[in-house]
């Protein structure tokens, strides 16, 4: 059989897959790889390869995708190396000095700016990044691209995982060029003079970037509200305008795939265009039987969907799309078929060489995946319906056409969305640990309104924008998104968002092998997938039956949640959404208690500004005493100095937020948590945990079980023992200028893994 699917041509699909496994294993190794031993075991096994290439069997197979696996490692390291993206080490508040790249509104008229920095004062940022993304509260003139901001700014360094396991946002960001994120105090200020130039291509980015803004600007003033922001965002995937109560519903309805462009608004912009002029054409049937009009039309929708790449912002939905449809779009100019496994694999290949970081992304994985499946699926319909008569005599009486024409439109809506909707519910499940369950229905009810309505109108509205001739078909766009708003609000209420909490780390390797195996393959061997997508769900089960930490602690040390039995308790009166609703999804906890707090009749204003100072023993001892009186019931808490709670098993845990307090602490607790603290451990033999220890490990799950002694928890990190570029700043001390991944010796003692 293996022989057999070679002779089909499906060993080809497989050579994405070998370069991208590769690709993915380089991303997750805890350290980088020498480059050098690799490259000459590639080099070797491509010689070995070259030379069995005419024998038979596994002997010529194994070498070379040996090799187009080592081939996908070195393609990670390259894009690496290319990027070469300085990420801040820690927090700092400085100003900022920078030309703006580009530039987004979100729904509440904020201003985010993505700022290439020019220089950096009060203090100076000895690792300064180059791209910092700045969201602009205060009202102001926006500032247009190629000018120079300047203003006070705070910026972090990305988050990483918020549990471990869990997405890590300096990933995206090494590799997206953003080193730091942050906001202005205050409205930013213009500044004239010269600005440094990028380059040719640089200036013309940014003359795109101007085009797509004003382009976003006249759809949003002829349509108002979310539906206009809808249109916006799926003509220039400018995304933020949208409201977030508008775009809740769109996810819970399993409708947000619309709202980026990605390879569904692509294919419906190139497949309206397409059959536009090829319908136009063929009223003139002189000009049809003299020329090519499926090329013609073919090369224009070509050239169109370029132009609509052109003013989308480069983002990795739109860049994946267009390869993908300018690839479909090539094979009819050459007479080859359009709809195959064959150009999707092209496709993949293209995009891998180019970015192999994408492969990681739920939008890579989730797009190629509902393709692959679709693609697959209509091979396996078309090879069943080889031989049999397309229309049965019933079929064809005039009174039946448009029944089955109507019959066959909703079908193919229904097949369309159930096969996209299986085929990517594995990495819904792994990445957002949620699945839509309603999906299908919501789709079947906005896709028609999407295909005749939306797109149509859009893409006629763009093509008479030059002329100024746009508004009609814009307004008649936002009608039909309204819609389609309406029915992701009313999808949204019947509360089919089903959440299945974390996944096994086996979880999505096995599914997604199987997955390609199944589709992939064309003969009997195909069928060896099914093992493998059970076994992923026999672990995904077994994960749900794991126990709960008892403890987290968000990578910062502000946000502590302990978990007894269906309790949440936080420190927090009200948590950081970004940090509690990863926490939610990832272990399917409900909402938390929140602190009960004390106060000493100082005020928490001057507590402070006087953090400096010196505390008088009576302070401490006034706090040492309410502390010891903590109850198991909630977190206590005085305002912007301490908090504290006993567990079940009388283990007591404090979170300092005031560092002068880190000693008594020590003294009174089990656990003490002090992001500000100046030393490492504790003389009364209570585990610290503090701010530099929590850079390098990030967020932390620990299980404490019935004893007080730290030495038999159970502690998983999220970082500890990596060391690669998107989080190598984290183990930067700016005092001395180098870097220092080594932990204080009693937690490295502690740790269990490092939760990846």
């Amino acid at each position: 059989m293996l022989a057999e699917e070679v002779a089909y041509g499906h060993g080809f699909l497989f050579v994405p897959v070998l370069i991208g496994s590769g690709a993915t294993c380089w991303f997750t190794l805890a350290k980088d790889p020498p480059f050098w031993p690799y490259l000459v075991a590639f080099l070797v096994l491509s010689l070995t390869a070259l030379i069995n290439r005419h024998h038979a069997g596994v002997p010529r197979l194994l070498p070379f995708g040996m090799a187009l696996f080592l081939g996908g490692m070195m393609l990670a390291e390259f894009e690496t190396w290319r990027r070469g993206t300085v990420l801040i080490d820690s927090a700092v508040t400085t100003n900022v000095t920078g030309v703006v790249e580009r530039r987004e509104v979100d729904a509440r008229g904020r201003w985010r700016y993505l700022v290439r920095v020019e220089g950096t004062t009060d203090p100076e940022i000895r690792r300064q990044p180059q791209k910092v993304s700045l969201l602009a509260a205060a009202r102001h003139v926006p500032a247009e691209l190629g000018e120079r901001l300047t203003g006070r700014a705070r910026l972090s360094p990305p988050s990483g995982p918020a549990l471990p396991g869990l997405n890590d946002f300096g990933f995206s960001a090494f590799y997206d060029g953003i080193g730091a994120v942050g906001f202005f105090y205050g409205a930013p200020k213009k500044e004239t003079g010269p600005v440094s130039s990028t380059g040719l291509i640089a200036a013309i980015e940014r003359q795109l970037f101007a085009l797509r803004s004003e382009i976003g600007n006249r759809i949003r003033a002829t349509v108002p509200g979310d539906a206009g922001a809808f249109a916006a965002a799926i003509v220039t995937d400018e995304r933020r305008a949208i409201s977030e109560e508008t775009t809740e519903a769109l996810r819970l309805a399993g409708l947000a795939h619309i709202i980026a462009i990605s390879g569904l608004n692509m294919a419906l912009a190139a497949g309206i265009f397409f059959v536009g002029v090829r319908t136009v054409l063929s009223l003139f049937t002189g000009f049809a039987q003299a020329y090519p009009i499926k090329k013609i039309a073919a090369f224009g929708a070509l050239l169109m969907v370029t132009a609509y790449y052109l003013i989308s912002g480069f983002g990795v939905s739109a860049e994946r799309a267009y390869i993908m449809m300018a690839v479909l779009l090539v094979a009819v100019l050459f007479d080859r078929p359009s709809i195959s496994l064959r150009n999707v694999a092209i496709s993949a290949l293209i995009i891998i060489a180019m970015a192999p970081s994408e492969i990681l992304g739920p939008s890579f994985q989730m797009s190629f995946s509902a393709t692959v499946a679709l693609v697959a699926g209509y091979a396996l319909w078309k090879r069943r319906s080889e031989g049999r008569d397309p229309e049965k005599p019933l079929f064809r009486h005039p009174a039946v056409t448009p029944v089955l024409s109507s019959w066959n439109f909703v079908a193919g809506i229904f097949v369309t969305s159930l096969i996209g909707g299986i085929s990517t519910a594995m990495f819904s499940v792994e990445h957002f640990h949620r699945i839509a369950t309603y999906g299908l229905a919501a789709n079947l009810a906005a896709m028609p309104v999407i295909s005749f309505i939306v797109m149509p109108a859009g893409l006629v509205g763009m093509l008479l924008m030059p002329f100024g001739l746009e508004g009609p078909f814009l307004q008649l766009m936002g009608f039909g998104l309204e819609l389609v708003i309406d029915i992701a609000k009313h999808v949204a209420g019947w509360g089919g968002d089903v959440g299945v909490g974390r996944q096994h780390a086996w979880f999505l390797v096995l599914a997604a092998a199987g997955f390609l195996l199944l589709t992939l393959l064309r003969t009997k061997l195909r069928l060896a997938g099914a093992p493998f997508i059970a076994l992923a769900f026999v672990l995904s089960w077994q994960e749900r039956d794991r126990p709960l930490p008892e403890l987290l602690i968000s990578e910062d040390g502000t946000t502590l949640a302990l978990l007894e039995g269906e309790r949440v308790l936080t420190n927090r009166t009200k948590p950081p959404d970004f940090i509690y609703d990863q926490w939610r999804r990832a272990l399917m906890i409900g909402d938390a208690a929140g602190p009960q707090l004390v106060s000493t009749g100082a005020d928490p204003l001057r507590v402070k500004q006087d953090r400096r100072a010196p505390l008088t023993p009576a302070a401490l001892n006034a706090a040492r005493a309410q502390m010891e009186k903590i109850s198991p019931e909630k977190f206590t808490c005085q305002p912007r100095t301490w908090c504290a709670i006993v567990t079940e098993n009388g283990i007591v845990v404090a979170v300092v937020e005031d560092g002068r307090y880190a000693g008594m602490a020590c003294d009174v607790a089990h656990l003490v948590v002090a992001p500000r603290a100046r030393f490492d451990t504790c003389r009364s033999d209570a585990l610290m945990v503090n701010g530099n220890m929590l850079r390098q490990t990030g967020a932390l799950e620990i299980t404490l079980g019935d004893t007080s002694d730290f030495r038999k928890w159970l502690v998983r990190t999220a970082l500890a023992g990596e060391d690669r570029p998107w989080n190598r700043h984290r183990h930067y001390d700016w005092r001395s200028r180098a870097f220092d991944s080594e932990l204080p010796e009693a937690f490295r003692l502690i740790l269990s893994d490092n939760g990846g």
